[in-house]
């Protein structure tokens, strides 16, 4: 079976090899993203809340590479450097989704690509 993939100009170049997305059917799903910045192939500076919205944005680029939107996404798999970010997380997850929510699961892990404190992976439903 050859797989459809999304790859988005307006997302940050893969860091290893693995595409921005790959359609299963009707399901999207998005490798993880971390706080890159497109245009300079760097970690964003600031603090969790500014990494957490460049994932998101980082997200949506690859969506509207797949003619999707935020209105699309099923579940979401966040990973936290710390839980102590969860409450930010949370701030920053209700200005990029309204009710009814995605399903979601956000973990504590060890450590991410390049020292970032977020990482994000999603699927969506067209």
């Amino acid at each position: 079976m050859a797989r459809e993939t999304v790859n988005s100009p307006q997302a940050p170049k893969a860091v290893g090899p693995y595409t921005h997305a790959v359609w299963a059917g009707d399901l999207l799903y998005l490798s993880g993203q971390v706080p890159i910045d497109p245009a300079t192939g760097k970690l964003v500076e600031g603090d969790f809340a500014d990494q957490a919205r460049q994932v998101f944005d980082n997200l949506e680029a690859v969506l509207a590479a797949a003619g999707l939107t935020m209105e699309h996404v099923v579940k979401c798999n966040v990973f936290l450097t710390t839980m102590a970010n969860f409450p930010a997380l949370n701030a920053v997850y209700q200005t990029r989704f309204q009710a009814p929510y995605p399903a979601r699961a956000a973990v504590a892990v060890a450590g991410l690509p390049l020292n970032a404190l977020i990482e994000i992976e999603m699927i969506a439903h067209r």
